[in-house]
């Protein structure tokens, strides 16, 4: 089956690069070891504090996604990551594969969200 290209404007409709692809170059941004060890010191800066994520993981993973997603014709700023991001998000029902991706690489940035046991099949309701 042939796969649909981008069609977002100022996005990769031009060079009709399927989604994939373009996860892919980011997934592999992140596996070169200088991004490896970017993303490795942001998270011990972090020390598993959300707010700290926010600190210093958030733009240490945004300017390694910028780095490759300007070559596919988003803006080299946050705007473009954020609409790469909706992009990828507007693609995940459509696209196993694309789903299976995004969620890899979510992974390598945003901590896993883990609800509190208080929370959990009570619905937040005192049973005493």
């Amino acid at each position: 089956a042939a796969r649909r290209p981008w069609g977002a404007p100022g996005g990769l409709a031009a060079l009709c690069l399927p989604a994939p692809v373009v996860l892919a170059e980011v997934i592999k941004a992140f596996g070169a070891p200088e991004n490896a060890q970017r993303m490795d010191e942001a998270r011990d800066n972090a020390c598993n504090d959300m707010g700290k994520m926010l600190q210093f993981l958030l733009p240490v993973a945004t300017q390694i996604q910028q780095d490759v997603i300007k070559a596919y014709g988003f803006s080299n700023d946050g705007e473009g990551v954020l609409k790469f991001a909706r992009l990828i998000k507007s693609y995940e029902s459509q696209d196993p594969e694309i789903a299976s991706m995004s969620g890899k690489l979510k992974a390598m940035f945003l901590p896993p969200m883990t609800l509190p046991p208080h929370a959990a099949g009570t619905g937040g309701v005192a049973t005493s």
